[in-house]
């Protein structure tokens, strides 16, 4: 599964709203939207904003992806 669509079901799972991660990580709602929906690769200070916005470990997302 790809880092966007990983983020993406932690986000939905939550209940967190995509508009907050953008105003937290200043990536733009519709760069953000093509993250999410994995027609985008995830960059590394995209990932760490995120993560970092979301107050997660870094291997969080990462885990799943790297063992598969």
């Amino acid at each position: 599964m790809l880092f966007g669509i990983k983020i993406k079901t932690y986000l939905d799972d939550n209940g967190i709203r995509y508009t907050h991660v953008s105003e937290k990580t200043g990536i733009p709602m519709d760069i953000l939207s093509l993250l999410l929906s994995g027609k985008r690769k995830v960059e590394a200070a995209e990932y760490l904003a995120i993560c970092d916005a979301l107050k997660v470990p870094l291997t969080k997302f990462a885990d799943d992806v790297m063992s598969a």
